[in-house]
């Protein structure tokens, strides 16, 4: 295990999507616009009417994965959370239609069907980035 601190927090984000929004294009774009280095999504609640996720389908390495991909279906959010580190989003969910659950890390492509909340918290003064591993998974690591 490794730890890295964050040392104070900054601005927290209260993030409203609506109808034919993109999750994951408008975390993005507030990162950018907002010049965020490091977050946390601490809540995040929405419906979709189109939802990509993609979930790990083996133990070894290199992983494999699934797409699950639902489109013009009405889908309940019930959480988004994830981590932004050097600017880079790191989003998962859970969503529902009415005969099952699925979750997973958020692809480009999920859209609101009525609305979206998130709420995302800066975090200050981690000195951290991401980047592959020697088996080719992306880790948070100490800036050099």
């Amino acid at each position: 295990m490794e730890t890295f601190i964050a040392d104070r927090v900054g601005r927290t984000f209260i993030v409203k999507l609506v109808q034919g929004d993109m999750l994951l294009e408008s975390i993005e774009r507030l990162i950018r616009e907002e010049a965020i280095e490091n977050a946390v999504v601490v809540s995040g609640i929405a419906t979709f009417d189109r939802a990509r996720l993609h979930m790990i389908t083996t133990t070894g390495y290199p992983s494999a994965v699934h797409i699950e991909e639902k489109t013009d279906v009405p889908l309940e959010v019930t959480s988004v959370d994830g981590f932004i580190c050097d600017g880079e989003p790191h989003i998962h969910c859970t969503i529902a239609d009415k005969n099952a659950a699925y979750a997973g890390h958020v692809l480009k492509g999920c859209r609101i069907l009525y609305l979206g909340e998130l709420v995302i918290q800066e975090l200050l003064g981690a000195s951290i980035r991401r980047h592959e591993n020697e088996k080719g998974s992306r880790h948070i690591y100490a800036r050099d």
